[in-house]
């Protein structure tokens, strides 16, 4: 019987080291960062339908990771190496998106989980580039918003740009981050 247990536990521990559950995450993950910010403290009250709803918008397949898609060639993807995210692309867009535009309209903006209270103007879309153009080195952010006001829909495509030095961990996330930062201004400016 101990025999058994032994040779039982011997082989777990053989096969513990070829058994993996999912790849090794990185040392170290990335999220993005709004360039401008709410200042704490600040307190609004608005009347009704002054609110904005920020809603996650839809992603394409390859957005659907929290790895870092680069369009290799016109018909390739890769990802960049030992680079992911917190969490996925178009809920850390969203998030970035609504504090920059409270901050640059001064109107408060509520999440998709708030959206009961009183929706007001909202915006949501999708994010079709989130990532790296490989060929001219350059973070890519494209964004098809949709903003409704009642029945009053309008729609609008939002793109970044923003050079590369490598394609690497630190460097693509820097670069998105600044690219993700320059269409959030650029919508919360429409919005407004």
């Amino acid at each position: 019987m101990i025999k058994l247990r032994s040779l039982a536990v011997i082989a777990a521990l053989a096969l513990s080291g070829c058994i993996s559950f999912g790849a090794k995450p990185p040392d170290r993950l990335l999220t993005l960062t709004p360039a401008q910010t709410v200042a704490p403290g600040t307190a609004q009250t608005i009347g009704t339908g002054e609110a904005i709803t920020v809603l996650w918008p839809s992603i394409p397949a390859d957005l659907n990771t929290n790895r870092i898609p680069v369009q290799a060639t016109p018909t390739s993807l890769a990802y960049v190496k030992d680079a992911q995210w917190t969490e996925a692309p178009n809920r850390l867009f969203a998030r970035l998106l609504g504090e920059t535009i409270e901050a640059r309209t001064g109107h408060p903006v509520l999440s998709g989980r708030q959206f009961a209270i009183d929706p007001g103007t909202r915006v949501s879309g999708q994010l079709l580039r989130f990532g790296v153009d490989a060929s001219p080195q350059q973070a890519v952010v494209v964004f098809d918003a949709v903003m409704a006001r009642g029945t009053d829909i309008r729609t609008r495509r939002f793109e970044a740009r923003v050079p590369v030095s490598e394609i690497e961990a630190q460097a693509v996330g820097a670069a998105l981050n600044q690219a993700a930062n320059q269409v959030a201004a650029e919508v919360a400016d429409w919005v407004k």
